[in-house]
C-alpha cells in the first residue's frame, strides 16, 4: 500500500505547478483524499481535500481561487493544480487517504483520521 506524491519543484511567484498523488495497493475510489503542507518551522496544515466521488471539495481560505483539486479514480490518482503561487505556499506537500463509505465526504480536518500518507513533495516559490 503506497501513496506517491510528485510534481513539486521550484517556481517563481505567479507560476503554476500540478501535484499528483498516485495510489498503489488499494483502490483510491473508496477514499477521500487530502492535501496537506508543512512549511519550515510550522505545523502541518490541511490545504484541500476531495470526496471519493469527486463531487465535494474543500479548500483552505488562503488557496481558494488559486488551487483546484481533482481526481481520476480510473487512474487511482488525485491532482492538485496550483496557480498564482505565492512565496507563502512554499512547503512540503503531502497527500493522504481516508477510507469512507460516503461518496460526498471530503475528509477530516484531523490528520489522525487518515489511513495512508504519501512521502511528500517539495514546493518552493521564489519571490
Amino acid at each position: 500500500v503506497q501513496l506517491q506524491a510528485s510534481g513539486g519543484g521550484l517556481v517563481q511567484a505567479g507560476g503554476s505547478l500540478r501535484l499528483s498523488c498516485a495510489a498503489s495497493g488499494f483502490t483510491m475510489g473508496y477514499y477521500a483524499i487530502g492535501w496537506f503542507r508543512q512549511a519550515p518551522g510550522k505545523e502541518r496544515e490541511g490545504v484541500s481535500s476531495i470526496s471519493s466521488s469527486g463531487g465535494s471539495t474543500y479548500y483552505k481560505d488562503s488557496v481558494k481561487g488559486r488551487f483546484t483539486i481533482s481526481r481520476d479514480n480510473a487512474k487511482n490518482t488525485v491532482y492538485l493544480q496550483m496557480n498564482s503561487l505565492k512565496p507563502e505556499d512554499t512547503a512540503v506537500y503531502y497527500c493522504a487517504a481516508e477510507v469512507t463509505t460516503h461518496q460526498y465526504y471530503v475528509g477530516s480536518r484531523d490528520e489522525d483520521e487518515y489511513d495512508y500518507w504519501g512521502q511528500g513533495t517539495q514546493v518552493t516559490v521564489s519571490s
